[in-house]
């Protein structure tokens, strides 16, 4: 299959990320462009899905920008890794359930790479880790779907401020922390965007 690969050096505003998306989206629906995996990193940022509460925006005087993406509130910003996508399900079973695994098999298979075990959660989407026994987030998930194309995508952090997840209950989530990758390992993670790539369209061919 063909996928268009971007990567973006400069951090990307968020409505200019979801207005390229959706524009992709029509481009494949009516079959004058190829599914696209876009890796970026995002200005800061506070989105809420289509499922948020405002009893978990913690800060009121944040702004906040509603999205129409799965999901509740989360924070995006510097040390953050997006990876974005617009697949066509047509093409492929059209089975959300199983592509959100797909998505968690992928974040995981790149996480094992560099030596750090993460899993999924039936009942609270994203890939979590567990250190001394405290099960903390380090990567969220939000997908929308439409005409049976897939868009929106997932966020890993990488190096990122965790104090800003204190202004919101994050994910809708009050009972477990929100983690990064440098808190649980400090190493190289310049590959893990290639990595991420890589995975992700063995996957989506599987």
């Amino acid at each position: 299959m063909n996928i268009e690969i971007k990567k973006s050096i400069n951090p990307v505003k968020y409505n200019t990320a979801v207005n390229l998306l959706e524009q992709r989206l029509e481009a494949i629906n009516d079959g004058k462009a190829n599914d696209l995996i876009w890796i970026l990193e995002h200005e800061e940022v506070y989105t809420a899905g289509t499922s948020y509460k405002e009893n978990e925006l913690l800060n009121k005087k944040i702004q906040l920008i509603k999205t129409n993406r799965g999901g509740k509130i989360t924070y995006h910003g510097p040390g953050q890794l997006i990876c974005y996508f617009v697949i066509d399900l047509k093409k492929r079973k059209k089975d959300i359930r199983k592509f959100i695994s797909l998505i968690e098999k992928t974040i995981i298979e790149s996480l094992l790479d560099f030596n750090i075990k993460s899993f999924g959660d039936p009942k609270n989407i994203g890939i979590w880790t567990k250190k001394n026994g405290c099960v903390s987030k380090v990567a969220a998930i939000g997908v929308r779907i439409s005409k049976w194309i897939a868009y929106h995508g997932f966020a890993i952090n990488i190096n990122n401020d965790l104090k800003k997840y204190d202004n919101i209950i994050p994910c809708g989530i009050s009972d477990r922390g929100v983690t990064n990758l440098e808190k649980i390992k400090k190493q190289n993670y310049k590959k893990l965007k290639n990595v991420i790539v890589e995975k992700f369209i063995k996957n989506l061919e599987i």
